[in-house]
């Protein structure tokens, strides 16, 4: 028997996936422009200030005033509809990832916080006994709309069309995973090919419906502490995003990596219950 655990770092992750990538290229297209977005109770300013710099601001809110930049990167997967991606600096292990939907005048911003070393280290049964979630990874999901106040129907809405559905993706050539969407808080992961070969977890998930066939689904690993977050398009079966976590084992750098896939559905089940 092999007492060596199996489970990959985050930083031989993201080494594995960087060779041949299917990701997408960064766009230049935001570049110059400002975006308002109104959650419930705030107002954040971005500003795109070059090709890779971002500038946002809290306008209104309990965070009033409250400001930072970030390297950022746009991809488009389709005309309109943006993800963007970036590194806060000013804290401890965070980054924010925002759907912009200019067609629609709707947007989703995700801030992931990865945790502190004693929070990782808890065992599982504390928080089974804690009533906390089995991950340590956080998450803030705002809904908001752009340029014009909140309202009824401001952000991307939760979804269970994913549920039922078993896809396959393709990273690259060297890694394949498939995701079975379980239910609107879970859904199993297994690699296929890759560094993670043979390894299987079941996780918590969110989902958002973006537009037809146009989901984000986000993602807290508890085994590894990792945050993923991802557009599906399931008419160009092509996705794009990123994966965060810590670069080793020592909580002190992360690493925080741009993530795209080919897909294709293997299946879907349809539960028959009375």
């Amino acid at each position: 028997m092999n007492a060596q655990t199996e489970w990959v770092q985050v930083d031989a992750l993201a080494e594995g996936f960087a060779k041949e990538a299917n990701i997408l290229e960064h766009v230049n297209d935001l570049t110059g422009k400002t975006f308002i977005l109104h959650a419930e109770d705030m107002a954040i300013s971005h500003h795109f200030e070059s090709e890779k710099v971002l500038t946002w601001e809290v306008l209104d809110g309990v965070e009033k005033g409250a400001k930072g930049q970030g390297i950022y990167k746009a991809t488009c997967l389709r005309e309109g509809i943006y993800f963007v991606d970036f590194v806060k600096e000013e804290e401890f292990a965070a980054s924010a990832s925002i759907v912009l939907n200019l067609a629609e005048e709707k947007a989703t911003i995700v801030v992931g916080q990865m945790p502190s070393e004693s929070e990782a280290m808890r065992p599982i049964y504390q928080r089974v006994k804690s009533g906390e979630l089995l991950t340590s990874v956080q998450v803030d999901i705002l809904q908001c709309s752009i340029g014009k106040p909140f309202g009824e129907m401001s952000g991307h809405e939760e979804t269970e069309e994913l549920v039922g559905k078993r896809v396959q993706y393709e990273y690259s050539p060297h890694e394949y995973y498939e995701h079975i969407y379980l239910n609107s808080n879970y859904y199993t992961w297994h690699c296929m090919k890759g560094v993670e070969r043979g390894l299987v977890e079941t996780d918590k998930c969110h989902h958002f419906k973006v537009a037809d066939d146009l989901f984000l689904f986000v993602w807290r690993e508890k085994v590894i502490p990792t945050l993923g977050i991802i557009m599906i398009d399931l008419s160009r079966f092509k996705t794009t995003g990123k994966i965060l976590g810590f670069d080793g084992t020592e909580f002190k750098k992360i690493n925080n990596f741009p993530v795209g896939a080919k897909a294709s559905i293997l299946n879907e089940t349809e539960h028959h219950i009375e």
